[in-house]
């Protein structure tokens, strides 16, 4: 067995609740009296989501930013976060960048683990959220006819990585530092949407996902994708494949306008031989990122 997908296609087996929504989620939705909470957890590693050498406040911020945009995409409210953290020689400035994220955002820290060890190093949250809305959105739900929508623009995370790797001081890095999970649009989209996710491995990823777990096919249009300040158009095709931009992907019957700003970057078909269409072919080259 090799790679991430594998992976998570064996954990299927185990993971037999219905709260799991199969693993082909975001988050866990679990029921629980008269509310339903929503739960995810994510990790961050040294070296594949933070270079070495970065402020570890930022990664702090990173690692709550990445959980709350998960939580964005049911439309829940956050109701706090249990960290697990790798100690090392950098705790003071993590410390207060996670004091900044949990003020910023508004969500109590409740408690979790620390532990010392060697090598590179690697945190990992979990957050809590309630269901603000009975339709709680997934990624299946998208029907042909549907319109594809999403709430901001591409490409500025990668650039912001690629400014912080070359040590270059003219490019806004905040994308890549401190995304900002879409937590209003999400609450405000849910009640309406089909289908709902963020984007964290690339939208054509995350677009052809969606589109499996839904039994359609999902068109894009590049020309509609908005794209980040200082994105070439010639680089569109890596600001889609790049991931880390944490917008919200969503589909809305074609009636239907948002209620937050989003651009309409494509459409739902039928099922069809590929999931993913790029202005009417399949995309070539690799969709987003993937654990090796």
């Amino acid at each position: 067995m090799t790679g991430e997908a594998q992976f998570i296609a064996a954990l299927r087996g185990i993971a037999s609740s219905p709260a799991a929504r199969g693993l082909a989620d975001d988050c866990a939705v679990l029921p629980f009296g008269g509310e339903t909470l929503v739960l995810t957890h994510d990790m961050m590693v040294e070296g594949v989501h933070w270079l070495p050498g970065q402020d570890a406040a930022d990664v702090a911020w990173k690692l709550v930013a990445v959980n709350l945009s998960d939580l964005a995409s049911k439309g829940a409210e956050p109701l706090g976060v249990l960290l697990g953290y790798a100690l090392g020689n950098d705790d003071a400035r993590f410390l207060a960048g996670l004091g900044e994220v949990l003020q910023a955002f508004g969500v109590p820290l409740l408690g979790g683990d620390t532990v010392g060890g060697e090598g590179r190093r690697s945190h990992g949250l979990t957050a809590l959220g309630r269901a603000t809305s009975r339709a709680i959105p997934s990624r299946s739900g998208a029907r042909a006819g549907d319109d594809l929508w999403i709430t901001g623009p591409v490409g500025g995370a990668m650039l912001g990585f690629e400014a912080l790797r070359d040590g270059r001081t003219n490019v806004d890095t905040l994308a890549f530092r401190r995304p900002r999970p879409r937590l209003a649009e999400g609450r405000a989209l849910a009640p309406l949407v089909t289908a709902m996710m963020d984007v964290s491995d690339g939208v054509l990823l995350d677009a052809a996902r969606m589109a499996q777990a839904s039994g359609v096919t999902i068109a894009i249009d590049r020309t509609a994708v908005p794209l980040a300040p200082g994105l070439p158009a010639a680089r569109i095709d890596e600001g889609l494949s790049w991931g880390d931009d944490y917008e919200l992907l969503f589909t809305l019957p074609a009636d239907i306008a948002p209620p937050c700003l989003a651009h309409r970057i494509g459409r739902v078909l039928p099922a069809g031989p590929d999931s993913l269409l790029l202005d009417g072919a399949p995309p070539a080259g690799k969709l987003g990122y993937e654990h090796d």
